[in-house]
């Protein structure tokens, strides 16, 4: 054990204490003051931490390999969990997501379901031992894995999730070996897809609102992507949450408002900023100074990271990794970019900032994951199989 330890990857640790010290004060910041101050989001937050520290610590010693052998348990395990979900879920913010559990904690599976899928495309891209992906025998069945857990947390609905699977699978394929035709194939679906949402939105916007809210029921995801596509017709209501954001991280500036000095969020401008909508806090509190130096402490995680992949021997391990990284690129960008205008408005939280017990265990996973990679890469113990 004593030598897995020297082995660990320090500066990425140090990194992680940061964000377990920069966290509780802007959960506490974002709910000072609100209706959420008296639930102690904050000290709830440090207790997370906690945990996932300990977590993380057993997974770097836990061999990443024997995850792999069984990824088909894993996955299966995450299916019955999402499938459970129609039958004993609880709603929140319209999707039904989560599992109440014992002292008012909350368990969200389409959490679990980005680690189980980045684990399972891992082990199918492995076999393959960096030979191109061939349609049928490769990309079908990987293809066949993502659509089960995405449909799934699709209905619940929870958009935002779904689509980092998405961002999982396509990063994880580029960099396993897809074929640029097939690449090339993928793009332009992905582009006349989107072009197709945006004409339908701005050409055809009552009927599509009337299918949205009449036949799918679902009548905030018609507000949040309308809000988006064509801002010009969105009512106020449902550009409230995208205005006020631009209008609180404007008013930070440079350097910010100063800590606890921000005012809009105290003023229920901006529902939830503990959780999706942090970025506003730091935005509006320590300016674009403050935001800048949250990304550039995200950029100096994923370099690691990839430095991480990078010296595997196994290529399953980096496969893992990419798939991590993946991950939290994505949800990164699409959190700070919903909150300037560059992104659809989702319910993807900020990774390491805001407040989640599911998503910030299971991000700290993740890192032992990347660190269980980083101590078991013995030549001799390579077992491909």
């Amino acid at each position: 054990m004593l030598n897995k330890l020297k082995r660990i990857d320090w500066m990425l640790v140090a990194i992680l204490v940061v964000f377990a010290v920069i966290s509780p004060f802007i959960v506490y910041s974002s709910t000072i003051g609100t209706k959420f101050e008296p639930a102690n989001f904050e000290i709830k937050t440090i207790v997370f931490y906690i945990i996932g520290f300990v977590v993380m610590l057993a997974v770097t010693l836990f061999d990443y390999r024997l995850l792999l052998k069984g990824w088909y348990i894993w996955m299966g395990i995450t299916i019955l969990l999402l499938i459970g979900l129609f039958f004993f879920g609880s709603e929140r913010q319209g999707a039904t997501g989560w599992y109440e559990l014992p002292g008012g904690q909350t368990f969200q599976p389409a959490e679990l379901a980005k680690l189980t899928l980045i684990i399972a495309i891992a082990q199918l891209l492995g076999k393959r031992e960096g030979e191109p992906l061939e349609f049928v025998k490769d990309l079908v069945p990987i293809a066949f894995v993502m659509i089960i857990p995405f449909g799934l947390i699709v209905v619940q609905p929870d958009l935002g999730n779904a689509m980092i699977l998405v961002v999982i699978f396509i990063g994880m394929l580029w960099i396993g070996g897809m074929k640029y035709r097939h690449m090339f194939v993928g793009t332009a679906i992905v582009g006349a897809f989107i072009a197709i949402i945006v004409v339908l939105f701005t050409q055809f916007g009552p009927q599509v609102e009337s299918f949205f809210k009449n036949t799918l029921g679902q009548n905030h995801w018609y507000e949040r992507i309308n809000t988006f596509v064509d801002p010009e017709s969105a009512t106020k209501d449902e550009s409230h949450q995208s205005r006020y954001a631009l209008i609180a991280i404007g008013s930070g500036g440079l350097s910010g408002d100063g800590y606890l000095q921000g005012e809009l969020k105290s003023r229920h401008f901006i529902p939830y900023t503990y959780t999706d909508a942090v970025f506003v806090v730091i935005g509006e509190e320590f300016g674009f100074q403050g935001g800048a130096l949250l990304l550039l402490l995200y950029f100096f995680l994923i370099y690691r990271m990839i430095l991480i992949a990078f010296q595997c021997y196994d290529l399953r391990g980096s496969y893992i990794i990419i798939g991590i990284v993946s991950m939290l690129v994505f949800q990164i960008f699409q959190n700070v970019g919903m909150m300037i205008g560059l992104m659809p408005i989702t319910g993807i939280t900020l990774p390491f900032i805001s407040y989640g017990g599911t998503s910030l265990v299971l991000n700290m996973i993740s890192m032992g994951l990347v660190l269980s990679v980083k101590i078991h890469q013995e030549k001799y113990q390579l077992d491909p199989d």
